[in-house]
């Protein structure tokens, strides 16, 4: 298929630009691949909607502040946004403007942060190492801010008002420079109301990076590959998928990121298998899901791996009808929006 098959129109006023004052207050678009049928639902329904055995698998990375905004030596703005450390203090980078930046150039953060320009790329990448500092990851806490996408048009320079709310309740492990957004939906009391139909819940840890929102460079998606991204599994997590698997029970998966570390490690080691191991499988369709049965997931871009991703989940012309009606019935879009159950 080519990558212009996963297009659609989009109103600009239907992409989210704040979250909703309650994050259980999303409207759900419910998809049964069954009968090739949707409804219009609310994420308060999710609890109920899942079966008796099924296994929640959530991704519990943390989004870190990535975007540091500081001054070069001649005293223009520089923001750099991190996208992937290559070693303690040393970080490959976005930079804007990337043309006052080369090798050498020191940029001021604060007082007690500062980096230097190891390399510099045509594509505008650079990479910085920092200076040597007490707690690196304090100093980053005290002047980064939250690293919105850039459909929302909101000026993040100045006050972080999303560094709470950008984030999933059950965030635990530092290292994301996006949020999983299916997650963001998610209250102590749905997951409780989860609990209370004694519904185990699993975690695998897949730090969302700059791969997963990578534009798709080609038109035939036989050519198309998505950088791989790291992520893991406990032995505990893995003990809960194997045997849901192998009693037939229903794996749901929330979120994309989620799904790919499933599908990668299932497709790599033929059951489930601990450890820290690379995501670099490419979903397109024709694909066959081996290890999720169900996906909740956000409103994704037109043309993104995500959506074909999505989209071979669910089949083709079902989602893409699914996020037809959702335009005409005015859903909410992207990190911030609604949610969509595939069953």
């Amino acid at each position: 298929m080519l990558i212009s098959d996963f297009d659609y129109e989009l109103p600009p006023k239907l992409i989210a630009q704040e979250p909703l004052s309650e994050r259980q207050a999303s409207r759900m678009l419910i998809v049964d691949r069954a009968s090739g049928t949707f409804r219009d639902g609310q994420f308060t329904e999710f609890p109920r909607l899942l079966n008796d055995g099924d296994l929640l698998v959530l991704n519990n990375t943390k989004v870190f502040p990535a975007r540091l905004f500081g001054r070069s030596e001649t005293g223009a703005k520089i923001e750099i946004f991190l996208v992937k450390e290559i070693e303690h203090r040393v970080w490959e980078s976005l930079a804007r403007p990337a043309r006052r930046l080369h090798e050498g150039k020191i940029i001021v953060f604060s007082d007690h942060l500062s980096a230097e320009v190891l390399e510099k790329s045509a594509d505008g990448k650079v990479v910085i190492r920092f200076a040597p500092t007490d707690d690196l990851e304090t100093r980053m806490d005290e002047i980064g801010k939250t690293p919105l996408p850039p459909y929302i048009k909101r000026d993040a320079s100045d006050i972080d008002a999303d560094r709470d709310r950008y984030q999933t309740v059950f965030a635990r492990k530092r290292g994301a420079i996006a949020a999983p957004t299916a997650g963001l939906h998610f209250t102590p009391g749905i997951l409780n109301a989860v609990k209370k139909r004694n519904i185990p819940v699993a975690e695998v840890t897949l730090h969302v990076g700059y791969g997963t929102f990578e534009p798709v460079k080609t038109e035939d998606l036989d050519q198309h590959s998505v950088s791989p991204e790291r992520y893991e599994i406990s032995a505990e997590n893995v003990e809960l998928l194997n045997r849901a698997k192998s009693d037939r029970r229903r794996i749901v998966a929330v979120g994309t990121t989620t799904t790919r570390a499933l599908e990668s490690n299932l497709a790599k080691f033929g059951e489930f298998t601990p450890g820290e191991h690379l995501a670099g499988l490419t979903i397109v369709p024709g694909y066959r899901f081996a290890a999720v049965d169900a996906l909740l997931t956000n409103f994704h871009l037109p043309r993104s791996s995500l959506l074909v991703l999505t989209s071979t989940f669910g089949g083709h012309e079902l989602i893409m009808n699914g996020y037809r009606h959702a335009v005409a019935a005015g859903y909410r879009f992207y990190s911030y929006g609604d949610c969509m159950l595939i069953v």
